[in-house]
């Protein structure tokens, strides 16, 4: 079984960055929830970025030596993407400058929906992570906080289930099958939510997220044998995750 983790860290990621680019680029080249197959296919292909990035993120919590430094880290760069992340969204061409305004677009449920990036959403699932490791705190106070920052990752792209997932995955390390079972449970969730409030094709589309688990199979638990790849990649995602959406943003103004 050993022989076909084949896969480090830093290429998992480049999995990743690569299905997140094609999926925020086919937001910007079809508009809307466009239903052609070649659209389909692309937007699929980018349903890999999430589970894979929220793994990470829950990994990253668990191996790092500071964790306030970690999830520090993680929420000062969900807000500096913010900015782009609203550039991007389809909310934006619809509503221009004032779609960067949190909750001042959308009409019903869609007011309150893809105001932030998913950053935002892996942010509130590390504290969901430190709720959950808390000697001091009782079972249903757990419970009553993690419903809490549900709440206030709901308005995130992925929105609570983010959040949930990255929950998921670090409270169930070396249990697969319990990290498997309760993210699709969490997706399963939010694909209904999409297909009620947003569009049942791409409510469906969510469930592809299921895809991720084939090149998870294949990691072998290891970053880069090359320790300067290792450090130029600790850094890289999030630089390149608001860059991207930023000039993407701003290509799609001028579009």
């Amino acid at each position: 079984m050993q022989k076909i983790h084949k896969l480090n860290k830093i290429h998992l990621q480049l999995i990743a960055i690569i299905a997140m680019t094609i999926d925020h680029l086919t937001w910007l080249i079809y508009d809307g929830y466009d239903k052609s197959t070649i659209a389909i296919i692309l937007h699929l292909i980018g349903r890999l970025a999430f589970p894979i990035m929220a793994f990470f993120i829950a990994e990253g919590y668990h191996y790092t030596r500071n964790k306030k430094k970690y999830i520090s880290r993680i929420f000062i760069f969900s807000l500096i993407s913010h900015i782009p992340y609203m550039m991007q969204a389809m909310s934006f061409k619809e509503y221009g400058w004032l779609s960067l305004i949190p909750f001042a677009t959308g009409e019903g449920i869609t007011r309150f929906l893809n105001q932030a990036s998913v950053l935002w959403a892996y942010f509130i699932g590390l504290l969901m992570l430190v709720v959950n490791d808390s000697s001091r705190l009782k079972n249903y106070q757990k419970l009553l906080l993690v419903f809490i920052l549900a709440i206030i990752a709901f308005p995130a792209d992925w929105s609570s289930i983010g959040a949930l997932v990255v929950l998921s995955i670090g409270s169930n390390r070396n249990h697969p099958i319990k990290q498997i079972i309760w993210s699709m449970f969490y997706v399963s969730l939010y694909a209904l939510v999409y297909i009620f409030a947003l569009d049942l094709t791409y409510g469906l589309l969510q469930f592809g997220v299921i895809m991720a688990i084939i090149p998870l199979i294949f990691y072998n638990g290891k970053k880069s044998e090359n320790q300067l790849i290792n450090n130029i990649m600790k850094w890289f995602f999030y630089i390149y995750y608001p860059l991207h959406l930023l000039i993407l943003g701003i290509i799609g103004i001028f579009i």
